[in-house]
């Protein structure tokens, strides 16, 4: 009873602070549209999309755009965005693209999650540069990191921690196993710490970074990979791979093993629970830390709406 009443408190909590961080933002509705790119070189950015993150989303759109070329914006629709929501999203974000979701479910992968969202990526990228774009993301100022990868055609992640790099698999594997004694592991580290079990361990490569800012270099190849990987970690770990978090997992395998993959420099690209002031210039406000003392909010106003609600 106690832990029904708590789950109670906690949800009408999250009511709460998202009613008020949307009051708190709704300028973003009177805000000019984002203006594309012309240049055939600028990216596409894919974002999935729930009807209660679109005001968030314009946010976290128009920033980033604001700091690199946009050559177009696909959104995955979750299956919650509304009629309105499309005209919303039509009107601030000029040639957006809609997808239903489940025209990207790939019948030798799992679904749900963010499954289908990296699905669409791999196919989108197979002739273009494409930048998945969480909701709950803000670009507080340059982004030239970000601009080079795409330049140069190097897929890219954000990190976790500073001096990051990319890794090798069987180095990630002897480090995921020392946190799964008497636990019961997230399905990150124990899909991690089967990695030595992957048939061409000795080249692959991983990076520890989050799936909800990340870049994927043009070039095929992306979903045969995706294929066989979770094949084999399905057959490793069984019905676990179906959770939560196991495509972050595919989308940090997909990254580190494309040519020239980078890890953007931390903590000038963080979460909000490692960002810092002044130095920080692009931020994931992760749900932990995403409404604590309205500082989401205040940066939102900031960035894009001159101080003003």
């Amino acid at each position: 009873m106690r832990s029904e009443s708590l789950n109670v408190f906690y949800k009408q909590k999250n009511q709460f602070q998202r009613w008020w961080f949307d009051r708190a933002i709704r300028g973003m509705y009177d805000t000019p549209a984002m203006a594309p790119s012309s240049d055939p070189g600028a990216p596409l950015v894919l974002s999935q999309l729930q009807h209660r993150d679109v005001l968030m989303y314009l946010a976290a759109i128009k920033s980033f755009a604001r700091q690199v070329p946009v050559g177009g914006v696909h959104v995955l629709d979750d299956g919650s965005l509304t009629p309105q929501d499309h005209a919303t999203l039509a009107r601030h974000v000029p040639g957006v693209t809609l997808h239903r979701i489940v025209d990207f479910r790939e019948p030798d992968l799992p679904a749900g999650g963010t499954w289908e969202r990296l699905a669409a990526i791999a196919r989108l990228s197979e002739s273009r540069y494409v930048i998945q774009l969480d909701a709950d993301t803000l670009s507080l100022d340059a982004l030239p990191e970000v601009c080079a990868a795409v330049r140069d055609d190097a897929s890219f992640s954000i990190g976790t921690w500073d001096g990051q790099q990319i890794e090798e698999v069987l180095e990630r594997a002897v480090t995921a196993r020392k946190h799964l004694q008497g636990v019961q592991p997230h399905v990150q580290v124990l899909a991690e710490a089967h990695f030595d079990h992957f048939e061409s361990a000795s080249t692959l490569r991983y990076v520890r970074g989050c799936s909800g800012f990340s870049g994927f270099a043009p070039g095929p190849g992306k979903l045969d990979l995706m294929r066989t990987l979770s094949a084999r970690m399905q057959a490793l770990i069984g019905a676990r791979w179906m959770e939560w978090g196991s495509e972050q997992v595919m989308s940090n395998l997909v990254v580190a093993n494309q040519p020239n993959a980078i890890v953007l420099p931390h903590p000038d690209y963080a979460d909000c629970e490692k960002m810092q002031s002044g130095r920080t210039r692009f931020v994931h406000f992760i749900g932990t830390c995403r409404f604590r003392r309205g500082v989401y909010a205040g940066r939102v106003r900031q960035t894009l709406l001159n101080g003003r609600t």
